[in-house]
């Protein structure tokens, strides 16, 4: 008894993480041309989570902390929403089963976005999506070329309680091509997005399509990294009555990001700079990333962030303390492209986070 006992305990791999987070806001401007105060906060957010593996299949879940309405975001305010040192909101953010043949593998459940991307621009790595997805992996006996992997997904962002259809839902391919003894990358993707609410949460007023073409590279140079991606959404608005029309045509979008060092050891520096020009339509603003700015859909009682329509650079430095601390300080500076209302929003953000991981 004690025997199996413990074989399956060998069996199971723990992992867990915290993050203590000082940030300030300014110069940030509204729709309507005035300025939103600025604003200082201390965040923190608790990550726990097991693994356990048997011969190539395995079950994972990990539980974290954050509003369960803001999909974008486990971090939490000190002394906000959370009454006079009440107890704190947690929730599953992946629960899923996986089978690793090696050359093809799949998920089913909620677990991490199946496809390549550099950033968190058009995914934000806090959205864990529910669905299935496979890669396959095909092997090249050639100097040059190494592997092709291609990697497939249908997840449901909401049901609707009709045919798999009716649901809101993304569909997705992507192939990516990896050379140079893994030094270059390229991929080409293609997401459909359908049934999309135009405001998450219960509140929009119309449903959307979203066909986005996606070109993405990354190239490794002794110490450097440089990534480059395309969107263009290929969905044709110029019928849609509830789209401004300045907005009909606001279709693409790219990212620029080079990295110099790596935190793979104590004691190690890493300097990145990124930019973005992402249009309204590019991507899904509610999945993508909130860091960058304090844009919300705050005013139709949704709690997530809007980051597409925009340009702005992030600028970060970070330094290991140990295997398992490091620290990172990131500049942010957007603007939007086209104003939603009277005025373009903008915005400047500056933040410390400290990072341990067990």
């Amino acid at each position: 008894m004690y025997g199996q006992t413990d074989s399956t305990y060998s069996k199971v791999s723990f992992e867990m993480d915290f993050r203590f987070r000082a940030e300030h806001d300014w110069e940030s401007r509204k729709a309507d041309g005035t300025f939103r105060a600025d604003r200082s906060r201390l965040r923190y957010r608790f990550r726990t989570g097991a693994i356990y593996s048997h011969e190539r299949f395995s079950f994972g879940s990990r539980i974290r902390t954050g509003d369960q309405r803001k999909q974008q975001d486990p971090q939490l305010t000190l002394g906000k929403g959370w009454k006079e040192f009440g107890t704190l909101p947690l929730g599953f953010e992946k629960i899923y089963f996986q089978y690793n043949g090696g050359s093809l593998n799949f998920w089913l459940g909620k677990n991490t976005f199946p496809f390549k991307k550099n950033n968190e621009l058009f995914w934000s790595d806090n959205v864990f999506p529910e669905g299935v997805a496979i890669e396959k992996r095909i092997t090249f006996k050639n100097e040059v070329f190494k592997q092709m992997h291609v990697i497939g997904g249908h997840c449901i962002l909401g049901s609707n309680d009709g045919s798999f259809f009716d649901d809101a839902y993304l569909q997705g391919i992507q192939s990516t091509v990896i050379a140079a003894q893994n030094k270059y990358e390229i991929s080409s993707a293609f997401y459909l997005f359908r049934n999309i609410p135009n405001i998450p949460d219960g509140s929009h007023t119309y449903l959307l399509n979203y066909s986005i073409f996606h070109l993405r590279s990354k190239l490794k140079i002794n110490n450097y990294i440089v990534t480059l991606d395309y969107y263009n959404n290929l969905e044709n608005y110029n019928e849609e009555v509830d789209i401004p029309g300045r907005f009909k045509k606001q279709n693409q979008g790219f990212t620029f990001g080079i990295q110099y060092g790596a935190l793979s050891t104590e004691k190690k520096w890493k300097y990145s700079l990124a930019f973005a020009y992402l249009e309204r339509f590019a991507l899904l603003d509610y999945m993508a990333q909130n860091d960058w700015a304090r844009w919300d859909y705050s005013s139709s009682n949704s709690p997530d962030g809007r980051l597409s329509n925009y340009k702005g650079l992030e600028a970060a430095i970070a330094y290991s303390i140990s295997e398992n601390i490091n620290l990172v300080a990131k500049y942010y500076s957007v603007q939007q492209l086209l104003p939603m209302h009277i005025e373009k929003e903008n915005g400047q953000r500056i933040r410390f986070d400290i990072n341990v991981k067990m």
